[in-house]
């Protein structure tokens, strides 16, 4: 087979994904098979509720393999699980069928029938429980992963932050600077493995204007030093930039990505630029993760009026 699969985790029973999904999959079409894992029982009790319809191949998750796969169909592998109604409100009930999906993901991964996956919307609250701040910490664990970096993409413009998703009260306490040599140099080895293009990377300051009134100034004494380290590398970064202008039209026109120190620092102004146009990676795995770049939108389940576009991009960037 040309293309390796596309191996899709479905996530939360209850988002807004299967939505989303099914007008993809009845209206796009794709060079590489795709893979749901999920469960057929809550597919069919939603397909039932949104009213529409979908064939698709069932495969043993016992015995995957490249000829079992269709590539005009898709190919669906079951996960027991069930509940009442098509759309529930989110609980722990569907963790351990979330984490089973997961193992069968990386099982999957991990075998080289495909290194491609993506995973759907999943509450955070409800399915980490604290043990890991993220999905991206979640699956760097899972695969024994210590060096990784979360990326918003867009082809404009992406975005990365060091520090994820802590709160900001420990923020000045977790970065270092081998914590932004390291994710930095992540990220410039993945653009130019999977582009062939070394990237044009600007990195944001800390504090207000990069600039702090208390004796230790994180700028000064963490970021630039970064900075030095990743230019004798040949790295090709700028900064510390202040974060308030660095996204002005003429300054993120330079660059293929910003770095910033915490997530609302770089996610917010992206997201105000893109809205729904960029999908998260997860770069420094043995695979390529990516994901939405939204949760399970709980609120509009069973609605019909999500926007499919962050996870057709999501299938895109994998479609290779």
């Amino acid at each position: 087979m040309k293309f390796k699969p596309i191996i899709i985790v479905a996530g939360e029973p209850n988002s807004i994904f299967t939505e989303i999904f099914l007008k993809i999959i009845q209206k796009k079409k794709f060079k590489s098979p795709i893979v749901l894992i999920c469960s057929k029982k809550i597919l069919l009790k939603q397909l039932r509720a949104l009213k529409e319809n979908l064939n698709f191949n069932e495969i043993d998750k016992k015995k995957i393999f490249l000829n079992n796969l269709k590539f005009k169909k898709l190919n669906v592998i079951d996960i027991d699980f069930d509940q009442n109604k098509a759309f529930q409100k989110i609980s722990s009930n569907s963790n351990k069928y979330i984490e089973k999906s997961f193992e069968i993901g990386l099982k999957i991964m991990k075998s080289g029938i495909s290194n491609k996956l993506i995973n759907g919307p999943i509450s955070k609250k409800n399915f980490l429980k604290k043990k890991y701040i993220g999905v991206t910490e979640y699956l760097a664990h899972k695969t024994k992963v210590k060096n990784y970096a979360m990326v918003i993409f867009n082809k404009k413009l992406s975005v990365s932050p060091i520090i994820t998703h802590e709160p900001l009260k420990f923020v000045s306490k977790n970065i270092s600077k081998s914590k932004i040599v390291k994710k930095i140099k992540i990220i410039d080895k993945f653009w130019k493995t999977k582009f062939n293009q070394k990237p044009k990377i600007a990195i944001t300051g800390l504090n207000p204007h990069c600039e702090s009134s208390d004796i230790f100034n994180e700028d000064k004494k963490i970021v630039s030093p970064a900075v030095k380290i990743l230019k004798k590398s040949k790295v090709n970064i700028e900064g510390p930039f202040s974060a308030d202008t660095i996204f002005t039209k003429s300054n993120r026109n330079k660059y293929n990505i910003i770095v910033g120190m915490y997530h609302d620092q770089v996610l917010t102004p992206i997201k105000t630029i893109f809205e729904f146009d960029a999908i998260n990676l997860t770069v420094g795995l043995p695979f390529i993760r990516v994901s939405p770049d939204h949760g399970p939108n709980e609120s509009m389940l069973g609605e019909k009026k999500s926007d499919f576009t962050s996870l057709l991009n999501s299938i895109r960037f994998l479609d290779f």
